[in-house]
């Protein structure tokens, strides 16, 4: 007769050996019957039935049996019929629980609503923010010319910083937006998954002036000493002999090595430089001229056009912009707290063909409607008249949990 510390070993042993199957029968018979009726089946029950599936007969009462508590190997058999009822136990209180919480309807919606991983969220500049990476090769979008290698690799080896409070289906639709702007790609489709791992199709530039032209205006090129810093979407006035002539810049390029001007960076998109050094993630920096004699690209009105055409040369004045209030805006609310939010009204939901002042989100959410976008174009600070309908866009303000709440009640 072995030692009694190995007949215990022994019992654990074949106790977990055995209790694999019963724990599965628990866990299964927990979350069924809670999930569909809402009912909780009393643990006796299930472990009576664990032990007997483990092989001894009766169940429980095989603790009781003589010819089990006095045969030769008692110890190690009822250490196993106590370890099978333990795993019994403990695997028929999970399915009991997950049961209970487990949704009863799950969506194509909700699972696009995720957001990443925990682990996947790192502190930069002392805020919660994720970083996306590319993964895989870059595939082309059907319907459209293949993308140049260069084009591939430089999206291939980018990586993006949001919020990493944003939903997964947020994170794909403003990570295809930054591409298309960043890279002037003619369209894109993202897939992101918790991880933080994208996968990018995409379409290459199909005109390249041409996009950045408003509608109504003209693209000028005149040869200019140009100031040092001048980026695209500034302000300028081109002084020439016969005209004073104001535009926005759509290129700049001086004759010494520089940079061509790109976009401004989205204060709504947070974007940042992810280059760093030491580990502090740097300032953004739009690329700009290095000053001296070059070219400039200027959006002026056809009327406009013809004194540029006509001359030279034209001398540049740098207007200012002004305060942007809009970041001032956006500072403010993040320091008290609040965010801003798009969230489209749902058919049949609770805002679909009522009046905001009926709808009274803020007594009932706790959020303020600042803008109204639908098929009749925008209403800020919507009156309490403006009807809402499926379809349209409702920009909000509120807390993040405020906010949560409205998006899943209305959407």
């Amino acid at each position: 007769m072995a030692a009694l510390p190995l007949e215990i070993l022994f019992g654990i042993y074949l106790g977990i050996l055995t209790g694999i199957i019963p724990g599965l029968v628990a866990w299964s018979l927990g979350f069924v019957f809670k999930y569909f009726t809402g009912v909780t089946i009393p643990g006796f029950g299930v472990v009576v039935l664990a032990v007997a599936l483990a092989g001894v007969n009766g169940g429980l009462l095989a603790l009781a049996d003589p010819t089990i508590t006095e045969s030769a190997n008692a110890v190690t058999v009822t250490t196993a019929i106590i370890v099978v009822l333990m795993i019994s136990l403990y695997a028929h209180s999970r399915g009991d629980q997950m049961g209970a919480t487990f949704p009863k309807r799950l969506s194509l919606k909700q699972l696009r609503e995720r957001t990443l991983a925990a682990d996947v969220r790192g502190a930069l500049a002392g805020r919660d923010e994720a970083r996306i990476r590319v993964v895989g090769e870059v595939a082309d979008m059907e319907g459209y010319p293949p993308l140049s290698d260069e084009l591939r690799a430089e999206i291939r080896d980018g990586e993006w910083t949001f919020p990493a409070d944003l939903r997964i289906s947020e994170l794909e639709t403003r990570l295809a937006e930054r591409l298309k702007t960043e890279h002037d790609l003619g369209d894109a489709a993202v897939t992101v998954d918790e991880r933080g791992r994208a996968s990018v199709v995409a379409a290459p530039p199909f005109s390249g002036l041409s996009k950045r032209v408003p509608d109504g205006k003209r693209a000028v090129s005149v040869n200019a000493l140009v100031p040092t810093g001048v980026a695209r979407k500034d302000e300028v006035t081109l002084i020439t002999a016969d005209a004073q002539v104001r535009g926005t810049v759509l290129s700049a390029k001086t004759r010494k090595p520089t940079v061509e001007a790109a976009p401004e960076p989205d204060p709504a998109t947070g974007d940042e430089d992810d280059d760093e050094e030491g580990g502090v993630p740097q300032p953004v920096r739009a690329p700009t001229t290095t000053g001296g004699e070059g070219r400039v690209t200027v959006a002026v009105t056809r009327t406009d056009a013809e004194p540029l055409l006509r001359a030279d040369r034209a001398r540049v004045v740098v207007e200012s912009r002004g305060v942007r209030r809009e970041y001032e805006l956006v500072s403010l609310l993040r320091r008290a707290g609040r965010r801003f939010q798009r969230v489209t009204v749902g058919p049949g939901g609770p805002l679909d063909g009522v009046t905001v002042g009926t709808a009274n989100v803020r007594d009932a959410y706790g959020v303020a409607v600042m803008a109204v976008r639908g098929t009749s174009g925008w209403a800020v600070a919507p009156r309490g008249t403006t009807t809402l309908s499926a379809g349209d866009e409702v920009f909000v303000v509120g807390t993040r949990e405020q906010l949560d709440t409205f998006r899943g009640a209305v959407s």
